[in-house]
């Protein structure tokens, strides 16, 4: 239910003007730029939790997204913003301090958009996708949600976004604290992303459920303090 990767993750390059972006913490207003990103970062988790077409599923992120509180919550994602004040990339941060109501908020907002039958399935399937993505421990930060708008996937603008939150403090780095990530073992270039920004993969801790598709088989990777 953290879902962190995108179908279409881009490849760094070094052509990126760094002053055509800002960098800012993501507004309640940004809800129907950053909602289509979201879902493009994890289309088939959000497929398989939601069970509802891309067009639902985009509907929904954008009305938890204006919710002060939650892992869709504006509160914990961060943007780049173009000169004309277009969003081209996001990502979350889930301090794993803060993360204990995380749960039953989610289960709040699907009874309160698509009504108590619906979530039921929807929370069981949750259950199933959160033994392959579970939530942040304590001494972890989580980042997810991480994606770049089409139109500028290529140039680098996820890189200059992880940067400057790292740079920012935000990502909550100190003693005895882990950045981590999960990504699908299926997206070759995420993974290569994210090992060129200092990730190293963990060893798998269980078994991936009989009851989760195959195509969601994911790692779990681990920010490497040297970097």
């Amino acid at each position: 239910m953290y879902a962190v990767q995108s179908e279409h993750d881009e490849t760094d390059r070094d052509g990126l003007e760094r002053d055509a972006l800002r960098f800012r913490p993501a507004q309640a207003e940004d809800a129907d730029a950053c909602a289509p990103l979201m879902f493009a970062s994890g289309v088939r988790e959000f497929g398989f939790f939601l069970g509802e077409p891309a067009e639902k599923c985009c509907a929904f992120l954008a009305f938890a997204f204006t919710s002060a509180s939650g892992r869709f919550s504006y509160r914990r994602h961060r943007v780049a913003v173009t000169r004309d004040g277009q969003i081209a990339a996001v990502l979350a941060v889930h301090d794993g301090r803060t993360t204990w109501f995380d749960d039953p908020h989610v289960a709040l907002m699907l009874l309160l958009f698509f009504g108590i039958r619906r979530t039921i399935g929807m929370l069981l399937r949750g259950l199933v996708l959160e033994s392959e993505l579970p939530a942040p421990k304590s001494p972890q930060t989580l980042i997810a949600h991480c994606a770049t708008h089409e139109a500028m996937r290529g140039t680098g603008v996820f890189t200059a976004l992880f940067s400057n939150t790292r740079d920012a403090g935000l990502m909550g780095e100190g003693p005895g604290r882990q950045i981590v990530l999960d990504v699908l073992v299926s997206n070759i270039r995420a993974y290569d992303l994210y090992r060129r920004l200092g990730f190293v993969e963990l060893p798998r801790r269980a078994p991936v459920s009989k009851r989760l598709p195959r195509e969601l088989e994911s790692v779990r990777m681990l920010l490497d303090g040297r970097y």
